[in-house]
């Protein structure tokens, strides 16, 4: 039975807009028929903000079956018509925003402040720039390619799209998956992390409330053993996009396969921050700290490993150090805070073991514990320095998703580029020099989707997101993600008008 946890209304103002259930189908919200009961959780203390039930196979079937019949329609609309209506749907998220930033803040424990100024406009923008994409799916440019034929490329959209998004960014998220693929004209069902729904089925509305037609955008919101993996393997779903870990993206791939299905997977990440001897240490530091620590650590393209020439390397670690003590933990909703806890006990845990497991083999110079008093009872932990550890340790080749950087000195260019392609990820990545050269060959040499130059995290809906290597393919956001999401028709006219082709004495008859 759908119920309302014991959050006050300042703290969640979008309470109501849940009160018939945690599922979006064909234009409506409604209840799971898993059977069962699903809590979200504040992660900052613990209590329960709503109690739904989630997603059966059987509601999974009906958010397919209205994305089906309401692909012909959205398909068939002109671009420009598509465009109006996902600048209709910008307006309405923007005029919901503080909605927004607080379900997200309060399902996630992000700081309000994080919420506000990143994952609220940075899903704003995306809308709008996807707005303006939608019409510009163009393809190659008409021309006589083989002398007697006129060719050209269309592109046309796919179909249904069976998406499953993660909880550390479970707004962001729901937008990259949706947006390209509404705005190539396919119909999508969402499943978001089945402890974070709230802003996925809000987005859903806005878009509905905006006039996007109803089955163009559906939400199921269940476990990924259950709902995930029958909405991956479903046959009416043509393509699947994934963004979670690489273990779990591993089973999606071999669902995804069985049926042919077109696959997108945007996986684990273990970004190198590389800081080279002539950087500048001040910025190096203050980019470390906040690369390492954004939304609690719980980012795929987090700073997570340092590699420091060593005439930097004592006073990189002490100033990083420095810094990570003055951050602030506290309520996310605290105007002072940094830092929030994590996203669950079970995730802080997590955490907590690969450093206590790496004490046996390096050095904490701060953090490494999770803080006392009116913190408690939330999933903190405090930000953790770990140095002294082996190239080939778990913590520095295994994806942690916490608040923790661990920093290793290098001698020459070629040691630090290399132990920055030295995991089996590529998602993401940072090269620190004030010699254009040095950083130049950086960014050509480390294998990743991303290469940051003097900054690591910052995101633009204009350029493409996703990995090489155990990090995935495929491209989020930008117009490259329209590759992900339309099919491409090559289509020749022949010019001639004559009914004997020369080319047809290869097969049949004398010239």
């Amino acid at each position: 039975m759908q119920k309302p946890g014991t959050v006050t209304p300042d703290r969640f103002p979008a309470q109501d807009r849940f009160a018939v259930g945690a599922q979006y189908v064909a234009g409506r919200p409604t209840k799971g028929t898993s059977g069962r009961t699903q809590a979200v959780v504040d992660p900052a203390t613990g209590d329960e903000v709503l109690t739904y039930e989630p997603a059966g196979t059987q509601d999974v079937d009906a958010a397919v079956a209205a994305a089906r019949a309401a692909f012909p329609g959205w398909a068939a609309m002109t671009p420009g018509e598509r465009s109006d209506a996902l600048h209709r749907f910008a307006a309405v998220v923007a005029d919901r925003a503080e909605e927004f930033a607080r379900a997200e803040s309060l399902q996630c424990g992000k700081p309000l402040k994080l919420t506000r100024e990143f994952d609220v406009p940075g899903t704003i923008d995306n809308i709008a720039f996807f707005a303006g994409a939608a019409r510009h799916l163009q393809g190659q440019s008409a021309g006589e390619y083989s002398g007697d034929h006129t060719s050209y490329v269309r592109r046309e959209p796919i179909g249904v799209v069976g998406s499953v998004a993660p909880w550390n960014y479970p707004l962001q998220m729901a937008a990259w998956k949706i947006l390209p693929a509404i705005a190539a004209g396919n119909t999508i069902v969402l499943k978001p992390a089945e402890t974070t729904p709230l802003t996925s089925l809000l987005f859903a509305q806005a878009a509905t409330d905006a006039g996007i037609p109803d089955g163009v955008i559906n939400i199921v919101s269940g476990t990924g053993q259950e709902a995930g993996e029958h909405l991956v393997g479903h046959p009416d779903v043509v393509m699947t996009s994934f963004t979670g870990s690489t273990a779990v993206g591993k089973r999606v791939a071999e669902i995804a396969t069985a049926t042919v299905k077109r696959l997108h997977l945007e996986l684990g990440g273990k970004a190198p921050f590389v800081v080279f001897d002539d950087a500048d240490l001040e910025a190096a530091a203050n980019g470390a700290v906040a690369g390492a620590l954004i939304n609690t650590g719980q980012d795929c393209t987090a700073a997570t490993r340092a590699y420091v020439q060593r005439p930097l390397y004592e006073e990189f670690v002490a100033r990083t150090a420095a810094l990570m003590e003055s951050v602030r933990l506290g309520d996310p909703f605290a105007p002072g805070t940094d830092l929030g806890p994590l996203i669950s006990h079970v995730q802080r845990d997590r955490v907590a073991a690969f450093v206590e497991r790496a004490r046996a083999y390096a050095r904490v110079v701060t953090g490494g514990e999770a803080p006392g008093g009116e913190l408690e009872s939330g999933a903190y932990y405090r930000p953790t320095l770990v140095v002294d550890a082996a190239q080939d340790s778990e913590i520095v080749q295994s994806e942690i998703f916490g608040p923790v950087l661990v920093v290793l000195p290098f001698d020459s260019d070629d040691e630090g580029i290399r132990l920055a392609n030295d995991t089996p990820y590529g998602l993401a990545a940072s090269a620190w020099s004030r010699d254009v050269y040095r950083a130049g060959r950086a960014t050509r040499e480390i294998r990743a989707g991303c290469v940051w130059v003097n900054d690591h995290i910052p995101i633009i809906s204009e350029m493409p997101h996703g990995g090489y290597k155990a990090s995935g393919f495929g491209k989020d956001m930008s117009a490259y993600s329209f590759e992900e999401y339309t099919q491409i028709k090559h289509v020749m006219f022949d010019n001639t008008a004559i009914a004997r082709k020369d080319w047809h004495r290869t097969i049949f008859g004398d010239r």
